[in-house]
């Protein structure tokens, strides 16, 4: 590969997982590509399952959310001489064995970001995913492509490739610690005009995958409906929002 890919990996109480998570990652990506592992808090060996592995590995000694945990790593690969960050759950819920087609669109200068997509193949319901997590799937992107004047088929998922351009431009250290900074990010990204790509994933939702429950998803959903008002406060210039100016 002529670009640098640097691979982030979240962890926290995965210890069962991350390994196997690593190694169905395509033999050549690993050989080639830098990794980082940020550890939120576990109480678990994750941190000695990673380090065993070789893998760079970054410490939480308190929590900071998994919001917290992506500011970490996009510092982190700021500092290093990387093309290409990729982020991916080392739950396995995510299939590693298909990174080449999530940086396929980035390799070839035909994308800024690519998101993995449950949704594409309308596969979803078959591989798992929770009917109440589907509908308010749907749902919430309905209206953040309301809200953004975009088509795209799913906000949140957390399968992602991102041109380093991306996390040098724009302000995410005021977007939140917890899981609605991965919508916070596209919105971001489609406000500063970078282009969006997404690949169909298959959907996952078996053995110890981390999962957020139903009492944490209708926080989160609620957070979409805030960033929602902020965003559209700022285009509508009402109310100027750091996390929208570059």
């Amino acid at each position: 590969m002529d670009k640098k890919i640097l691979i982030f990996i979240p962890t926290r109480n995965t210890a069962t997982t991350i390994e196997k998570t690593f190694n169905l990652i395509p033999e050549h990506i690993r050989k080639e590509a830098e990794f980082i592992v940020v550890d939120n808090t576990s109480v678990d060996n994750s941190v000695e399952v990673a380090e065993h592995l070789g893998l760079k590995v970054i410490r939480h000694e308190t929590d900071r959310g998994y919001g917290g945990s992506n500011k970490t790593a996009f510092d982190y690969a700021k500092t290093r001489d990387v093309d290409i960050f990729v982020v991916l759950h080392s739950d396995c819920q995510y299939d590693p064995t298909i990174m080449d087609r999530l940086l396929d669109p980035v390799l070839r200068n035909e994308a800024d970001a690519v998101f993995g997509s449950r949704i594409m193949g309308r596969k979803a319901l078959h591989g798992g995913m929770p009917w109440w997590k589907f509908i308010s799937n749907r749902f919430l992107t309905w209206i953040e492509n309301i809200a953004t004047h975009s088509h795209l088929s799913e906000y949140h998922s957390g399968y992602r490739v991102y041109s380093i351009d991306i996390l040098k431009k724009i302000p995410y250290h005021f977007d939140s610690n917890n899981w609605v900074f991965d919508s916070e990010i596209i919105f971001q990204i489609l406000h500063s005009g970078f282009r969006i790509k997404e690949v169909p994933i298959p959907t996952t939702y078996k053995g110890p995958i981390s999962s957020i429950s139903f009492a944490t998803g209708v926080v989160y959903g609620l957070s979409i409906f805030w960033l929602i008002l902020k965003y559209k406060l700022h285009t509508w210039n009402i109310i100027k929002q750091p996390q929208f100016l570059s």
